[in-house]
């Protein structure tokens, strides 16, 4: 008997990822809308609804073979009632009632869930997480975003908001302003561009001779990879700033470690893609100050899943909490 399927949404600031996913978690295939955020975002429920429309037509999906929808949204949620509480980025600037609207749309069952939280759901299922059922994952991208999942489920807090890795306070004196309103968030030092910062700053204090000076002379902006690039080289700056780096993101890491105590902490985004350059300083620091049973126990990898990450963690919302 072939697998149900599954539609696995992942609403983005300038795409919707979409993918048919088989009840293994295997994807079938993916395909990307624009997220259209004009008119405060009216546009984007209909436009993902009209995309599924169009796939199930275009396959000739029998409907009572899809077991749901399950989405991935940018902002907090509330599970239970299927409302998505804010979601600047895309236009949501009040409450937005995503579930029922897109059931009615389909006809389908639909489970929403906070995209940082269904990445992490995805690597743990498929991914780096590799079956384990307790993980942090880590996204250091253009922000930090995070989910936690303790015993094999997300950790949601009271209000949505546990995970929210991005704003620990990594630098909690004379720290870099954050978009939340806080200073010295991890986000502001961890963060794609949070190590742009950091190198610059560390340029203005540092009169060693450094390629990223010439860089920085040349194209008139600096880039994470140029940084973890020259650093792998040996540039002294260069290696200064991902020290910097490695330190608050490694701190905050084993203060949540020490905490939660998960068998893997699952770091994914652009900046990942630093691999060892990035890793063997981070595990390093996460050692040195993680509670000692923390420290043997907990391994650091990076994500496997990349982009499908949210897409298939939506998927798993559908097979196990619908």
């Amino acid at each position: 008997m072939m697998d149900k399927l599954i539609i696995g949404v992942d609403i983005g600031g300038t795409t919707i990822k979409m993918a048919l996913i088989q009840e293994s978690g295997e994807i079938v295939e993916k395909w990307v809308i624009t997220t259209n955020t004009k008119s405060n975002g009216i546009h984007i429920i209909p436009d993902i609804a009209a995309a599924i429309k169009n796939k199930i037509r275009e396959r000739s999906i029998d409907s009572s073979s899809i077991l749901g929808i399950g989405v991935g949204a940018p902002g907090p949620v509330n599970m239970q009632t299927g409302i998505l509480y804010t979601a600047v980025n895309i236009g949501w600037e009040k409450p937005v009632a995503l579930r029922e609207e897109l059931q009615a749309l389909t006809d389908l069952p639909v489970v929403i869930e906070n995209d940082a939280n269904v990445a992490a759901l995805g690597e743990m299922w498929k991914g780096a997480g590799d079956g384990a059922r307790d993980v942090i994952c880590v996204t250091l991208g253009t922000g930090v975003g995070g989910g936690v999942i303790v015993n094999g489920d997300i950790a949601h807090g009271i209000k949505g908001a546990a995970g929210e890795i991005g704003h620990i306070t990594a630098v909690p004196v004379n720290g870099y302003y954050c978009n939340c309103g806080k200073y010295g968030c991890l986000e502001t030092v961890a963060s794609a561009t949070g190590v742009i910062r950091l190198a610059t700053d560390e340029l203005s204090r540092n009169a060693e001779p450094s390629v990223l000076r010439e860089i920085l002379s040349q194209q008139g902006r600096l880039t994470a990879k140029a940084i973890f690039e020259a650093a792998q080289k040996g540039d002294k700056v260069a290696v200064k700033v991902v020290d910097n780096l490695t330190f608050y993101l490694g701190l905050s890491l084993a203060n949540l470690g020490s905490a939660l105590n998960p068998e893997k902490i699952v770091i994914g985004g652009g900046v990942s893609h630093a691999g060892d350059t990035l890793l063997k300083p981070l595990r390093a620091k996460f050692k040195e100050y993680a509670f000692p049973t923390v420290a043997e126990s907990t391994t650091i990898e990076v994500a496997t899943l990349g982009n499908d990450a949210g897409v298939i963690g939506a998927a798993w919302l559908i097979k196990y909490k619908h």
